[in-house]
């Protein structure tokens, strides 16, 4: 009779310890890891893996992974132009981290652009009955909220005889953001700014849109401004129009009306936006300033609205 098989198990090959492997293959391994996951937990478990989050070859390599246009685009800027060391108590993660955990591309840079967070984020001047936030009473396609903020009448300061509007302002940290400052300077980048505004038809309004580009001292460097003609009262306007301003960016700015709204009334909205393209080097921070009043004087809020408010960055493809 043949041999009885064997049924003892051959002895399984120990674990490998993630430690133990060759600092190369280390690198490759933690690169899967979601940058999330990457800092808060991989960082923290010794100093050789703290080295390997901190260097800039595991996020180069997650750079790489991504095949879209954009993705080869920003993965070839990336190489041509690392980031350089940082201060280590403004940024204790590198640059390269900061991306990709910020994520800063497309991607909505202004905070509470709706006002769904009141005034949180903003610096807020209030001129006669001051800003408030309200509910759209038509819908803002791609809003994260259906909300808005409301502008009143000018308010005269005697003593220094100036005449007062609402106004806010919002400071955008490119860096911070995730923007590394060799990537601003790279020529690669663009910086799209939109706005939405609107204005009741029982009552005039004027808006007002300024958009600066500063640098690290806060400098103006180059700006855009948008003052579309007054809305009137009882206006009645075409349903779209184009005008171009004097500047020397390329600029678009679109109005259009909107009509179907849940009240007796009309509302005027319109959207302004532009592109800064070409804008050198030095660049850190948008300002994007918004000025609102209505026409009539009248007490409560009846002038512009505005809503939607984005700053985004894209990568240029050509």
């Amino acid at each position: 009779m043949g041999a009885r098989l064997s049924r003892r198990r051959l002895p399984a090959d120990p674990p490998i310890a993630l430690d133990a492997l060759p600092p190369e293959l280390l690198v490759q391994v933690l690169s899967h890891v979601p940058p999330r996951a990457l800092v808060t937990r991989c960082r923290p478990v010794c100093r050789a893996w703290r080295d390997v989050v901190d260097g800039p070859t595991v996020w180069l390599l997650q750079l790489a992974r991504d095949r879209s246009a954009e993705g080869r685009a920003l993965y070839a800027v990336a190489q041509r132009c690392p980031p350089n060391s940082e201060d280590k108590k403004e940024f204790p993660l590198c640059a390269l981290a900061r991306y990709c955990l910020r994520a800063p591309l497309g991607r909505n840079l202004i905070f509470n652009s709706c006002g769904e967070q009141g005034f949180r984020g903003w610096e807020v001047e209030h001129g006669g009955n001051g800003w408030a936030v309200e509910k759209n009473l038509i819908l803002v396609p791609g809003a994260p909220s259906q909300t808005c903020f409301v502008t009143s009448f000018e308010s005269l300061i005697h003593l220094e005889c100036d005449v007062r509007w609402c106004f806010k302002r919002q400071l955008v940290d490119l860096v911070m953001e995730g923007v590394w400052q060799e990537l601003l300077d790279s020529s690669q980048i663009e910086i799209c700014v939109a706005d939405w505004w609107g204005a009741r038809e029982n009552c005039g309004c004027i808006y007002r849109l300024r958009v600066r580009l500063l640098d690290m001292y806060e400098n103006e460097v180059v700006k855009f401004s948008a003052s579309p003609n007054p809305v009137l009262q009882w206006t009645e306007r075409g349903c779209r129009q184009r005008h171009s301003l004097d500047s020397q960016l390329r600029q678009d700015t679109i109005f259009w009306l909107l009509s179907s709204w849940l009240y007796p009334q009309r509302l005027e909205q319109g959207q302004v936006s532009h592109v800064f393209t070409n804008f050198g080097k030095g660049i850190r921070y948008v300002s994007f300033e918004q000025y609102g009043r209505d026409t009539r004087s009248w007490v409560g809020r009846y002038g512009a609205l505005v809503t939607h408010s984005s700053v985004r960055v894209r990568i240029r493809l050509s």
